[in-house]
């Protein structure tokens, strides 16, 4: 395993990564998918800030629905199912978008988001779960779902885990 560490250089102050075998180089973590998405969860909480932190259910649906409608046709099929879904089994959470993907919370604290593949350039789509979500089954399980298409037998255990996430 490479541990990673940074330090300045005092002739110019720059930072410098350096990996376990010492030698200095520039490193930032990040690709360049991941900074977007920081970027859009950056563009998200001023979007809060300028609605004066009272954000409507009303202003993260149109949010999350403009998100869903700028994806790949596979992906926004998707996601305009789990949508459906959602709205069918937990009416009571709040759409949003959170790292530039659609997303439902409760009380603030976001549940369980979609994430779709072309954003990460993956070869399927995920369905994951939060930690709010309290999906526990004792010392370990699942709290993200790979997802390729939207089946009856599909869209009944995705339902089956909304209702354990939201209960």
């Amino acid at each position: 395993m490479t541990t990673k560490s940074t330090r300045t250089t005092k002739s110019t102050g720059a930072t410098k990564a350096s990996g376990a075998s010492g030698s200095a180089k520039s490193y930032d973590g990040f690709d360049e998918d991941e900074r977007e998405a920081m970027k859009e969860r950056a563009k998200e909480l001023k979007a809060t800030t300028a609605r004066g932190g009272r954000a409507k259910a009303a202003d993260g649906e149109a949010d999350l629905l403009a998100k869903v409608a700028e994806m790949a046709d596979e992906d926004r099929v998707l996601a305009e199912g789990i949508h459906a879904l959602v709205k069918k089994v937990a009416p009571g959470l709040t759409p949003k978008t959170w790292y530039g993907m659609p997303a439902y919370a409760r009380d603030g604290k976001v549940l369980f988001f979609f994430q779709s593949a072309a954003k990460f350039k993956a070869r399927y789509a995920t369905l994951g779960f939060n930690d709010p979500a309290t999906l526990d089954d004792g010392d370990m399980w699942p709290t993200a779902f790979a997802l390729t298409t939207l089946t009856p037998e599909v869209e009944a255990r995705i339902e089956a885990l909304i209702e354990r996430a939201t209960a």
